[in-house]
């Protein structure tokens, strides 16, 4: 019996396509949680960075479970494994007893060439004509003698086709032994890679050093501006215009679309973008939310945090400082329908509203004299809420948002999303900007950085930290400006050292669905959004970031 064994390579390009799928980066694909409003507090803001880090566990155990189906698979594959074995020991005993059948044959074998050497010897042709009584019966001897001869030929030849059919297999019971073995150790060796990767993600949550968590935390956003409180709240460098006109040649920025945004129903500059463009606040409200207001009884009062009850529509609606009194009076309206909406919901609960972002922002002072325009758009739209759904809203969401799709005026994206964006009409000063200031006031701190543009230099620094730390946690990949953030950060040589490029000499960004897909450097790094936007905003001096939160969609301008 010759065995034949054999392990397909499909078996081991499946391992090798899952192998893949677990460790493509999903490593940096961030899903975020919404915060708490956390304003300068350091303690509450590595709280939430705690809590993003949390977040990250979603695509873990994605990870985790393509793990559990390979581990299923090589399960799978060991079980095969097992009973080529058994396979291989039935074939050894078989071999064994052929080798003692094949001694016990032998003996006899050697018998009969004993034999037939000794009757060659002395055997003489002319006996059976001498001794036999007729040629009849002296023929039949001489017949019988030579079946005889012929049958002892016979066997040595089938011992000798014995004789190498056994030294085969037992050739091929070693090499099979082998294969085995060497496909054991295979397994196990990748089972252990792909298990040790997996632990390595595990680690790498933990592993965010106490000063990367604070940088991530002062740089991603925790807080969403209110338009009301902060109209003008640009500057010339960080606009387009400004790079374009006042940097140096061979410069490089990073411009987000959107601020520090939720991105989840109305963008006030963007209602405001579709006033402007005529429409009246019901498509407005219609455009954000899917839905048209309808009428309740909104009378009585309402808890507010810090001043006890108070009348809804008169006293509470009239303090909302969410928008500017000075814009388009569909656009109030439709800001007044839907902060009615929002605060409605705590009405009826008979729970107290707080009268921060948290909530929405609510001013005494307004609340006391309010702007005409505003005390207009609240009593035209008496009672109108919107029915089951949270009317949440943001100053600007970047050209995009998560519930209603592409803030444009045809509805779609495109390389020129943001020359059709309603936030672009309406004058929002945050739809395209590189920021680099703390917080997102004009004469927010700089940490001594006066403008949001890099050299190659500082730009080659940020793509290496984003390669360092795709390969791996590091603890030392955090800002260059330690008179700000302390620390003990790489040098830029240091860095370059562990892993990168020596300069950037182009690159490009490749926008997806409201959010950055990829960025390519030099053509052959590449980068996911998630991945370069972390790295840029733990490696980057000063308070250069990209602010938003949950997501990443920017882009990289280069003069």
């Amino acid at each position: 019996m010759i065995f034949k064994f054999k392990i397909k390579q499909r078996v081991f390009k499946r391992l090798t396509l899952v192998a893949a799928l677990v460790f493509v980066l999903s490593f940096f694909t961030f899903t975020f949680v919404k915060a708490q409003v956390c304003g300068t507090d350091l303690d509450c803001q590595i709280s939430q960075i705690q809590k993003e880090i949390d977040a990250l566990s979603p695509a873990q155990e994605k990870n985790k479970q393509d793990l559990a189906a390979l581990n299923k698979q090589i399960a799978d594959l060991n079980l095969k494994i097992s009973k080529l074995t058994s396979q291989l020991k039935s074939l050894e005993v078989q071999i064994s007893g052929r080798e003692k059948d094949l001694v016990y044959t032998k003996a006899i074998f050697d018998e009969k060439a004993k034999d037939h050497y000794t009757f060659l010897r002395l055997y003489d042709p002319i006996t059976p004509f001498l001794f036999s009584d007729s040629a009849s019966q002296a023929f039949q001897e001489i017949v019988l003698r030579q079946k005889a001869a012929d049958a002892d030929r016979k066997t040595m030849e089938e011992y000798a086709s014995d004789l190498s059919s056994l030294k085969v297999d037992k050739e091929n019971l070693v090499k099979n032994k082998a294969s085995i073995s060497s496909l054991q150790a295979q397994v196990a060796e990748k089972q252990k890679f792909l298990a040790g990767e997996v632990a390595k993600v595990d680690t790498y949550l933990s592993s965010l050093s106490a000063k990367q968590q604070e940088l991530l935390a002062a740089k991603s956003g925790s807080f969403i501006a209110s338009v009301g409180d902060s109209e003008l709240a640009d500057d010339y460098k960080a606009s387009i215009k400004g790079f374009r006109e006042s940097a140096p040649s061979g410069s490089f920025a990073v411009f987000s679309f959107g601020a520090y945004t939720h991105r989840k129903g109305m963008s006030q500059y963007g209602a405001r973008g579709r006033a402007q463009s005529g429409q009246n606040y019901r498509q407005i409200l219609k455009a954000y939310y899917g839905k048209e207001s309808v009428g309740k009884d909104t009378g009585g009062t309402i808890s507010v945090s810090g001043y006890g009850a108070m009348d809804f529509e008169t006293t509470y609606l009239y303090g909302i400082a969410e928008m500017p009194s000075s814009w388009n009076m569909e656009a109030l309206k439709a800001q007044a329908v839907a902060a009615r909406t929002y605060a409605y919901r705590y009405k009826t609960a008979g729970t107290t509203i707080c009268t921060t972002e948290s909530c929405q922002v609510f001013r005494k002072s307004k609340s006391d004299s309010p702007p005409s325009a505003w005390k207009q758009a609240v009593d035209e739209t008496k009672g109108q809420v919107l029915e089951d759904v949270v009317t949440y809203y943001s100053s600007t969401s970047g050209g995009y948002s998560t519930t209603s799709g592409w803030d444009t005026t045809d509805g779609g994206g495109g390389s020129n999303f943001f020359d059709k964006s309603y936030e672009k009409i309406g004058g929002s000063p945050w739809a395209y900007k590189a920021w680099y200031r703390k917080g997102y006031t004009a004469s927010g701190d700089t940490c001594g950085q006066s403008d949001p543009w890099l050299n190659n230099e500082e730009f080659t620094d940020i793509i290496n930290a984003a390669v360092v730390l795709k390969n791996g946690s590091d603890d030392r990949v955090t800002s260059t400006s330690t008179s700000c953030w302390g620390g003990n950060p790489y040098s830029y040589g240091e860095l370059r050292a562990k892993g990168g490029v020596n300069s950037v000499s182009s690159i490009s960004v490749v926008q997806g669905t409201g959010t950055t897909n990829e960025v390519v450097i030099n053509g052959s790094v590449r980068l996911t959004g998630a991945e370069f936007k972390q790295a840029f905003n733990l490696r980057a001096p000063g308070y250069l970031m990209v602010p938003q939160k949950g997501f990443a969609f920017f882009n990289i301008e280069k003069k």
